[in-house]
């Protein structure tokens, strides 16, 4: 089982989640609202204390509720939407292979990532406002970037699966 999957098995991400969450609104707000909340609520512990967990709550909340809110898109030929759909690749990949020249590049997006997550978490620890936008920047970089490969590799997977092909709408 792929991290991936663990992840999204944690979030009970069903095959109408997904298909939900391929709707430009639900890929886009999640996107740009997520992360920022949840870093605004940690560092809301400045103000409130103890209460901060309540807005953390709130972010974590929206996040496994996102991808359940808005209906299934009229149809997913949007560049958001196609990234989704290559995320349910990337996850299936212990299940079906994908292309050698998609092995490398997610795995460093998400290392650069990963590297991003921990400038915040530092940020956040030391009050640090420098290090928590650096932090953020290379979150977001990272992971735009690997939403576009995962446009890409959708589109290379698209024709070997009839599962993947029944995304298409």
């Amino acid at each position: 089982m792929t991290f991936e999957r663990k992840i999204a098995d944690f979030f009970s991400m069903s095959d109408d989640a997904w298909a939900r969450h391929a709707n430009p609104w639900s890929g886009w707000t999640r996107f740009i609202t997520v992360f920022p909340l949840l870093i605004l609520a940690v560092w809301s512990r400045v103000w409130l204390g103890w209460w901060s967990l309540i807005p953390v709550a709130i972010a974590l909340f929206w996040t496994w509720l996102n991808p359940r809110i808005f209906p299934k898109p009229l149809s997913t030929d949007h560049w958001i939407s196609r990234g989704v759909l290559g995320e349910r690749v990337w996850l299936n990949r212990d299940q079906i292979s994908v292309p050698p020249h998609h092995h490398r590049i997610p795995n460093v997006l998400n290392g650069i990532s990963a590297l991003g997550g921990i400038f915040v978490v530092w940020g956040l620890i030391r009050l640090n406002l420098c290090l928590t936008l650096l932090g953020f920047v290379l979150v977001t970089l990272g992971k735009l970037w690997f939403i576009d490969r995962m446009v890409w590799l959708y589109q290379d997977m698209k024709d070997t699966n009839e599962d993947y092909q029944s995304w298409l709408y």
